[in-house]
């Protein structure tokens, strides 16, 4: 018999019967009994163990660093490996940002910074910023794509999608209908140096413009963005296990509260749409 049916079976029956007479009738030795009941709860305590631990780290640490922590709890060292199984069946699997280095095809065409940090407009949808930002705060990994306006702040498109690729980017862009001559402006992620993005910039007769590799200061304010909506909503109020429809959720609130509702001192202390709505 399968040992975790025989333990749940005898501890239904014992409120009745004798564990003694639950093992005879099951022809079962009282010392192998014991013996998987003695396993069962070193595994429930060690699997209590694993996810405290990735808790208490706030789900920065991957299983290595879990099992050199796990081994300093107990004389009986924990195999790495079984502390990946229990981190893996719990979705407790390290959720920091991993580093931006997806790759997504050859990148075909980089362009040069036309900013240069002068993060200015004289009407909307003349200039544009776009990124990706990480969110992992859900069961599996999201990612936000974004497209902010600069004359205002607003945050014009966006999407949410459990895969960085092509496809979030180049949606996100669709969104929107754009003027011509309108500037673009991204990091140097593959996404964006790809041929199927330069082909529907160019499609839209967008002028792309790119930040310098490794420099996010030159696309400052959506990373100030990105970086807002993270700290404001998930890590202030200590979000950081939540399903993928609350992740959701919670960020296209904040995005709808920040254009509509949050003022800005650059704005006169209006709100992105309100500025845009008064200057028509």
């Amino acid at each position: 018999m399968v040992p975790t049916v025989v333990i749940d079976l005898v501890d239904q029956l014992k409120v009745k019967y004798s564990i003694k007479l639950i093992l005879e009738v099951l022809n079962i030795p009282k010392s192998t009994y014991y013996r998987w009941k003695n396993k069962t709860y070193k595994n429930d305590t060690v699997t209590q163990k694993v996810i405290e631990l990735c808790k208490a780290n706030h789900y920065t640490y991957g299983y290595r660093k879990i099992t050199a922590l796990i081994n300093q709890c107990y004389t009986s060292p924990i195999n790495h490996k079984r502390v990946q199984r229990v981190m893996q069946k719990h979705h407790l699997n390290c959720r920091v940002r991993p580093k931006k280095t997806t790759r997504i095809g050859k990148p075909y065409y980089k362009t040069d910074n036309l900013l240069q940090r002068q993060f200015k407009a004289s009407c909307p949808m003349e200039v544009l910023t776009t990124d990706i930002t990480y969110l992992p705060f859900g069961h599996s990994m999201l990612y936000l794509s974004s497209i902010m306006d600069i004359y205002n702040g607003e945050i014009v498109a966006y999407k949410i999608d459990d895969k960085q690729d092509q496809s979030l980017v180049n949606d996100t862009l669709n969104q929107i209908d754009i003027p011509e001559g309108c500037i673009l402006h991204s990091d140097q992620g593959s996404v964006y140096t790809s041929y199927a993005y330069y082909q529907l910039c160019e499609e839209k007769g967008i002028i792309r413009s790119m930040s310098r590799k490794g420099t996010p200061a030159d696309n400052a304010p959506i990373e100030s963005f990105h970086s807002s909506l993270k700290s404001e909503t998930f890590y202030i109020n200590n979000q950081l296990n939540s399903s993928n429809h609350i992740v959701i959720d919670i960020v296209e609130k904040y995005i709808k509260n920040y254009n509509n509702n949050r003022i800005q001192q650059k704005l006169g202390y209006l709100s992105p749409v309100k500025y845009r709505e008064l200057a028509a």
